[in-house]
């Protein structure tokens, strides 16, 4: 984070303690939202060694939080990395390919809930042919 977020809720009008916030990531910038776009929050829940989804691509931004284990995440540029319960990950959608989201736990089960915000008449998910694949290689980060 670029600076400091805090958040103080006190309400004199109301018994207990106040709820506790606490921001656990954030997305420096505005994120380019389609127009009209739908916002979807989805749960997906990997079994232990599960790929997860194919090469895809989302017409717009995501914002993910794993619930629960762990998940190797890659999107093109970026080199795959390990996010784990508690941790956040974001992609921009649109061009960006999404190479990785299965789980890196080969005994338990891996969770994360995300929020997508999908153009107007488009599909939440698109999964890149093989030739794109092929022809964009030069854009993946090196493997390990």
């Amino acid at each position: 984070m670029s600076h400091e977020h805090t958040h103080q809720l006190e309400n004199p009008d109301k018994s207990g303690p106040p709820p506790k916030i606490e921001v656990i990531g954030t997305v420096p910038g505005a994120p380019q939202i389609p127009d009209g776009a739908e916002a979807m929050t989805i749960l997906v829940t990997l079994p232990p060694s599960s790929p997860g989804a194919p090469p895809h691509r989302h017409s717009g931004p995501a914002y993910g939080y794993v619930l629960k284990g762990a998940i190797v995440f890659e999107l093109e540029g970026e080199p795959e990395r390990v996010v784990r319960a508690g941790e956040t990950f974001w992609e921009p959608g649109g061009d960006v390919i999404h190479y990785q989201d299965g789980n890196h736990l080969s005994e338990e089960e891996s969770a994360f809930v995300v929020t997508m915000f999908c153009a107007p008449g488009q599909p939440m998910l698109t999964v890149v042919e093989p030739d794109e694949l092929e022809a964009r290689k030069h854009l993946r980060a090196p493997r390990p």
